[in-house]
Formats: structure tokens, C-alpha cells, sequence
């Protein structure tokens, strides 16, 4: 408390004009390059750190990702448009604000079979210390 104390007391004699101490960070999706990748689609790393990672993909009418396995747990929350999701043997449309949850180690693929774009953020939980395997 003492720290923050010759903080306020530094503050308020206009010796510093603001603490330097950045808590928030913010960033605009639209302005993140979006980074190569085997599927060669539009895929934004959009939060990386030790813990996890999220990447926003785009695909464009008929567009798709390849079917891969991930080291680690996945969830893909749907921001925009329609696309097709497969896990396993499972195959499912799946719309704006849903949710999909998949399992490490399980073969899945995102497809963009609509005439609109599809948006999805595409978290992996831990950040993975293994490359994603294509199939």
C-alpha cells in the first residue's frame, strides 16, 4: 500500500501524469494479419499466451478446413453465418451463437457450405505444445 501511496502522492504533485500500468488489452479483429496455415483460409491469431490460444477463421462460400486432429481440448463459438462442423463421425450445421465443443485427439473439419461468409473463433484449451496434425 505504501507503493501506491508514493504513486498518488507523485500523481498529485504532477510529477508522473498517469501510471504506466496497462491492464486491458484490445484488439481489432479486422486489423490482425491473418497468418498462414495449411488450410490456406483466412485464420487470425487473435489471442495468444501461455494458457490458451483463439484464432478467428473466415471461409468464404465453399471454402473448408481440412480435417486435422488438435493435441488438445477445442471450442468454437460461431459469430457469423452458417457452416457444417464434423467431430468424429458426427456432422452437424450449425449457426451464430452456438457453441461446439471437441475433444483432443478427435478428427474434425469446418466446412462453409453456404452462399454467405462464416465466422468462427476457435479456442484451444491449454495452448497446445504439439502442431495440430493434419489428416
Amino acid at each position: 500500500m505504501e507503493e501506491l501511496s508514493g504513486c498518488r502522492s507523485l500523481y498529485s504533485r504532477g510529477a508522473i501524469s498517469l501510471l504506466a500500468v496497462r491492464i486491458m488489452k484490445l484488439t481489432d479483429v479486422s486489423k490482425v494479419v491473418p497468418g498462414i496455415n495449411p488450410h490456406h483460409v483466412d485464420a487470425r491469431m487473435v489471442y495468444d499466451t501461455q494458457h490458451a490460444t483463439a484464432v478467428v477463421i473466415t471461409l468464404q462460400p465453399r471454402e473448408a478446413l481440412k480435417k486435422h486432429i488438435t493435441p488438445v481440448d477445442v471450442f468454437f463459438y460461431v459469430l457469423e453465418g452458417t457452416g457444417v462442423v464434423e467431430i468424429g463421425d458426427e456432422k452437424q450445421t450449425v449457426g451464430k451463437d452456438m457453441l461446439v465443443e471437441s475433444p483432443a485427439r478427435i478428427p474434425h473439419k469446418w466446412a462453409n457450405e453456404s452462399k454467405s461468409v462464416f465466422r468462427v473463433l476457435v479456442v484451444k484449451v491449454p495452448k497446445p505444445t504439439e502442431e495440430t496434425k493434419l489428416l
